[in-house]
């Protein structure tokens, strides 16, 4: 009985000191999990590839600069967390703050560091790419080439870029390239230009695709209050149906180029260039800027009605008219009174 009682009492004090180190060990996991890494950088980066599981993340995480915690404890703390099998692809950013759970937890949701960029409506092509060689954190594939070599590159050869872009947000990971951002808005510019000719308007005078992008990138310059496109859309429809000139002062700047300081002169009208539409018929031979889905769609769908004229009200929106009479008096009641 002794001997059964003493077997008994050791086994109770076994169990008690597994226990124990269990316990401990289990506070020793917590107190991991959430103690920030505290590495001397203030954000440190690594890139979770196809196929990476923790035993190819960890020692990525280790030349990054992460060196809390043994390997088995960040193993542990996955399994414990359940997300060692839910890691996403990707460029991670890591802050000094975030803890091994908060790193783990990016992983699992593919919570991945990307570089936000937008383009503007109305920007012009050259604007674009001011705007794209500022971009400091990702790889510059793209700034020393000529438009036509870029064009290639997007595998639209010949084709010219101006418009080319649809304006939107794009976001792309820290460990790619420029191009993947003209790429994405040049499919995405291809896609809505697509979808918009083929919902357009039966009876437009437009030939093709390409000259309804022309149109809504001058509707686009044009238009100061959203709701006024597909107004201004009319305009333009009925001009070009009737045989008049556009009459545009977006697609006369454009012309002069580099050398516009602000003002529109009388010569610049009377200069006869491939833009100036006081001069030629029609359509200027490419856009003059990156139009919007909705220009692309009031292009496509130009509101009906009868105004052949419209002029800034000095409040961005503009005042329609039918006939050259009304419109005289509406320039001279907004437009000289404005500049007087």
């Amino acid at each position: 009985m002794a001997k059964k009682s003493s077997w008994w009492s050791r086994f109770i004090l076994l169990f008690a000191i597994l226990a124990v180190l269990l316990l401990l060990a289990f506070l020793h996991m917590q107190r991991l999990a959430k103690q920030p890494l505290a590495f001397s950088a203030d954000a440190v980066f690594f890139t979770v590839d196809k196929g990476d599981g923790l035993n190819k993340i960890l020692p990525k995480m280790r030349a990054a600069g992460i060196t809390q915690g043994a390997n088995w404890q960040w193993k542990v703390l996955a399994m414990q967390m359940r997300m060692a099998s839910k890691i996403h692809v990707g460029d991670y950013k890591i802050l000094r703050t975030d803890t091994p759970s908060m790193l783990l937890h990016k992983l699992a949701i593919g919570d991945t560091a990307r570089v936000k960029f937008t383009i503007i409506e109305g920007w012009s092509f050259k604007q674009l790419m001011q705007q794209i060689k500022e971009i400091p954190e990702i790889s510059d594939d793209v700034s020393a080439l000529s438009a036509d070599a870029l064009m290639q590159m997007l595998d639209k050869k010949g084709i010219h870029p101006e418009g080319r872009f649809l304006p939107d947000t794009y976001f792309v990971p820290l460990s790619g390239k420029k191009s993947q951002i003209l790429l994405e808005a040049a499919n995405a510019m291809d896609k809505a230009l697509a979808d918009a000719w083929l919902a357009r308007q039966s009876g437009l005078p437009l030939k093709n695709a390409d000259e309804l992008l022309i149109l809504a990138s001058i509707v686009e310059k044009e238009t100061g209050v959203a709701s006024e496109r597909p107004q201004i859309a009319g305009v333009f429809v009925r001009r070009l149906q009737k045989g008049m000139r556009l009459e545009t002062d977006p697609t006369v700047i454009y012309g002069i180029g580099s050398t516009y300081d602000g003002n529109i002169r009388k010569k610049d009208l009377r200069t006869l260039t491939p833009y100036n539409t006081y001069r030629i018929k029609g359509l200027p031979p490419t856009p003059i800027a990156m139009p919007g889905t909705a220009a692309l769609q009031a292009s496509a769908n130009p509101a009906p009605g009868s105004s052949l004229f419209f002029v800034a009200n000095g409040k961005r929106a503009h005042i329609f008219s039918s006939t050259y009479a009304e419109h005289k008096k509406a320039v001279e009641a907004y437009q000289i009174k404005s500049e007087k």
